[in-house]
């Protein structure tokens, strides 16, 4: 194989890991993400599914409440949708922040 087919087949098999570095952030002081009731996260939601379907892990249950990761999150907006109880308000974050992709 020739110089560029090889640099083709290995970024044809990365990890999530290695795809995820290609990503930078340009975090806000503000989340654009909110948890609006924590009482519904504590009493409703036993499987606290958000921390397992976000693909950048921006949702963390810290005993007795949902911590928000805002500055590495992707704006896939799957929160937005997957949360069972619409507990979780998107928006997208202020102009100029947010996620930067990189091409490699």
């Amino acid at each position: 194989m020739e110089g560029d087919e090889v640099m083709s087949e290995q970024k044809k098999y990365q990890s999530i890991e290695e795809k995820q570095y290609l990503v930078r952030f340009n975090a806000d002081t503000k989340s654009h993400l909110t948890v609006m009731d924590e009482d519904i996260c504590l009493t409703k939601c036993p499987d606290k599914i958000c921390t397992i379907f976000c693909p950048a892990e921006i949702y963390k249950w810290e005993e007795i409440r949902m911590h928000v990761g805002y500055e590495g999150c992707h704006e896939c907006g799957s929160c937005r949708i997957g949360c069972p109880h619409q507990n979780i308000k998107w928006e997208y974050p202020k102009g100029g922040h947010g996620i930067v992709f990189r091409l490699a």
